[in-house]
């Protein structure tokens, strides 16, 4: 195990009917004045953003709204959050959504007390030192942003779409209301996105260097295990409420650090995803169910046993002593199969993506960072290889 230090003081709310508190809840955080930020019509159709309203005006709260936040957030309205932000005196985002309306309220959040530009602090370089008092209302369960201290934003410079992070203290909520009912309504296809993020973000740390990792590891394979049961419960009866509850809360322990913060982590397969979604505007989850198992394809021979450790403890696959490689193979066939039977993607030409477009992927990756992971360390031909083997699974050779 590594030394660490782990603190994450978000005051979770979860259960049904938990948002019609959220004045009560800002009102004891201490806000005056709230941006209600969220992304399109359908929060506001479903009576969500009127009863979020209802609630801040019963404690006296005052707020403004800014909606119009879209999938993999831009920086243009983070902006014009933060000039509305500073312009009425708000002193608390209240984000309604999921990830992606999260991640954009921290964003403003953090660019409001900052006297520069806030992308600054994706660059690198720059820390934030203080934000606006955070809240969100869940409505996806997926990104585990509600519990989290990473803050992901798209920002076109010079014709290019870049897509970078930012990871700080700042960026953990102050509270998280999670009430499971939110999420019943979400179309199939989301649902399985965020199902596959979920899950990549326990991998993303699960595949690691470090030894003597068994209790975070057994703590890895219990979430994983979970969703294996729950994607096809929740596909087959969306509005199975326990079976929703299930995942909103694997998200969030998927993705508040507590499965990995004793060891090394990799990410290679998220910042990967991130140049895809950033070149093509897909989602997530759809992008990440075509590399990540890519991405196991290359690295297995690495430390073959962990990957059949996997296979074993995690889809009950029996652990094949003198071929562990055939055992580990077969983890990465149940893992696709497990998300191609939720309708996610699996290569290149079923997320919309073009194999001839590689080279100008791996250019942006490997031209700002120079290498990415930590499992297996890769540069620009290793990620060739990873969006090749992406790109072609499943594709018929002549």
């Amino acid at each position: 195990m590594n030394n660490f230090n782990f603190c994450r003081p978000t005051d979770f709310y979860f259960g049904k009917g938990v948002e019609n508190d959220v004045g009560k809840i800002a009102k004891k955080h201490g806000g005056h004045k709230v941006l209600i930020h969220y992304g399109g019509h359908s929060a506001i159709k479903s009576g969500l953003i009127d009863r979020v309203k209802k609630s801040l005006e019963a404690e006296g709260i005052a707020y403004v709204l800014l909606g119009g936040v879209k999938p993999n957030p831009r920086a243009e309205l983070v902006y014009e959050g933060i000039d509305l932000c500073r312009k009425e005196k708000v002193d608390m985002v209240i984000a309604v959504g999921g990830g992606s309306v999260i991640d954009s309220s921290k964003a403003i959040c953090n660019g409001v007390p900052y006297d520069g530009d806030f992308w600054d602090f994706h660059m690198g370089g720059v820390v934030p030192q203080k934000s606006l008092t955070l809240g969100t209302v869940l409505t996806i369960a997926a990104a585990g942003s509600e519990g989290s201290n990473s803050c992901v934003i798209n920002k076109t410079i010079n014709g290019v779409v870049k897509k970078k992070g930012c990871n700080s203290q700042t960026n953990v909520p102050d509270f998280s209301i999670m009430d499971p009912e939110l999420t019943t309504t979400l179309p199939a296809y989301q649902t399985a996105c965020g199902a596959c993020d979920i899950m990549c973000h326990v991998m993303e740390r699960y595949f690691t260097n470090t030894k003597d990792v068994e209790l975070t590891d057994a703590m890895c394979e219990g979430v994983l295990r979970a969703m294996v049961t729950l994607i096809p419960r929740v596909m087959a009866d969306p509005k199975d409420y326990q079976t929703r509850a299930n995942i909103m809360w694997a998200s969030t322990m998927a993705h508040n650090n507590i499965l990995g913060v004793d060891r090394e982590q990799d990410w290679g397969s998220h910042r990967i995803e991130q140049e895809l979604s950033a070149f093509y505007d897909c989602a997530h989850g759809a992008g990440l169910a075509v590399v990540l198992p890519a991405w196991m394809e290359c690295v297995m021979d690495h430390d073959v046993k962990r990957f059949a450790q996997f296979a074993n403890r995690v889809f009950g696959i029996p652990v094949d002593m003198y071929h562990p490689e055939e055992t580990a193979k077969a983890g990465i066939r149940a893992l696709r199969a497990l998300w191609g039977s939720a309708g996610l993607p699996l290569n290149f030409e079923q997320l919309g993506a073009k194999r001839e477009d590689i080279p100008v992927l791996v250019d942006h990756l490997v031209k700002d960072d120079k290498t990415e992971g930590h499992f297996v360390v890769m540069d620009g031909p290793f990620i060739t290889k990873v969006l090749e083997h992406a790109a072609d699974y499943g594709m018929k050779k002549d």
